[in-house]
């Protein structure tokens, strides 16, 4: 059932837009590339085959626990060939192609928890599953649509939350501080196009991100719009005209989107991609970060960072290996096996 709803760009916003001046709820899921997007009515939706969570509006039913001796193993790939990406990156940065870029590679991964099980046991307010294609548990949200207002939180800056002074050191940050701060001006843009009253409510704030290596911080930001009173027959429009996101793309956004895809030289997929719930007044979105997918080959955990002409490049691949987690609060590290 779920198959039959997947379409194109096209298809889909057209859906998105018609439903939603129906006020008929609906989830949506759309890949980097959007070019096969999934938009399904609630109700057409077999929890057996997909289950999401965003914040109150969900489907999920647990069914599974965690084994008794969990194992997670991560394999990232050699710095060389990062640095090799990263590099190329750095020279369309001092070349003034682009301000920020997020590079992402994907890592693969052995553990004995299935997806499912994953999607059951994050600590995350942003889940999807999908069965046999790949499980989100995302901390990131896209946008909000709540009583007439659009809001979006770019998540933008991470530091092991168990460092001496992480949050000054966070802060601080020369790099961190100009990479926030693009972003929120890029999202500031991007509502514009579709929203007025554009104001960023928020600036830079920490949040804690849990995960089973100790916890993390990161910095998010605020950024409210007023749409307009018939905003429900546009939400394809709005949501389209608003991807690829900008806190996992980079600006100038098109550009980047092309250096984007000839330096990580294969594509995303659903990766970095946005899902969302339509429940009729309300809808709710997230980024897909934080992302396990099944592969031919076994699992893979996608990942990444912004990068910008002041980053270094050892930073820059621990943070990409960090970021390889589950996020459970409630084991600890010692009950993983790590590589």
């Amino acid at each position: 059932m779920i198959k039959s709803y997947y379409t194109d760009k096209y298809n889909a916003r057209r859906r998105m837009n018609a439903w939603g001046a129906e006020r008929r709820p609906f989830l949506f899921v759309i890949d980097f590339e959007m070019t096969q997007p999934l938009v399904i009515p609630l109700v057409e939706i077999d929890p057996a085959a997909l289950q999401y969570h965003l914040n109150d509006l969900s489907n999920a039913t647990v069914a599974n626990i965690l084994p008794a001796e969990p194992v997670f193993e991560r394999y990232p790939m050699p710095f060389s060939d990062y640095l090799h990406a990263f590099n190329a990156v750095q020279y369309h940065l001092h070349a003034g192609d682009t301000y920020l870029l997020n590079l992402t590679f994907p890592t693969p991964i052995l553990t004995n928890i299935g997806l499912k099980c994953v999607f059951d046991i994050a600590q995350a307010p942003y889940r999807l599953w999908i069965n046999n294609c790949f499980v989100v548990f995302s901390p990131e949200c896209f946008v909000r649509i709540e009583n007439g207002q659009i809001a979006s939180y770019p998540m933008k800056g991470t530091i092991a939350a168990n460092l001496p002074k992480a949050e000054a050191q966070l802060m601080d940050n020369p790099k961190e501080k100009a990479e926030h701060a693009t972003i929120v001006d890029l999202i500031r843009n991007d509502l514009s196009m579709v929203s007025s009253n554009v104001r960023v409510t928020r600036y830079r704030y920490p949040e804690v991100i849990s995960t089973h290596n100790g916890p993390l911080l990161q910095t998010s930001s605020q950024i409210t719009g007023i749409l307009p009173a018939d905003f429900a027959g546009a939400i394809g429009d709005i949501i389209f005209q608003l991807l690829p996101a900008g806190s996992i793309s980079g600006a100038p956004k098109q550009k980047t989107v092309n250096i984007i895809q000839a330096v990580e030289a294969q594509p995303r997929g659903y990766y970095t991609g946005v899902f969302g719930v339509f429940d009729g007044e309300r809808l709710e979105s997230a980024v897909m970060i934080r992302f396990i997918e099944q592969t031919p080959s076994g699992l893979v955990f996608r990942s990444g960072g912004g990068i910008t002409a002041n980053s270094k490049a050892e930073e820059e691949y621990a943070e990409l290996v960090q970021k390889v987690y589950l996020p459970l609060h409630q084991f600890t590290p010692s009950a993983f096996a790590k590589k």
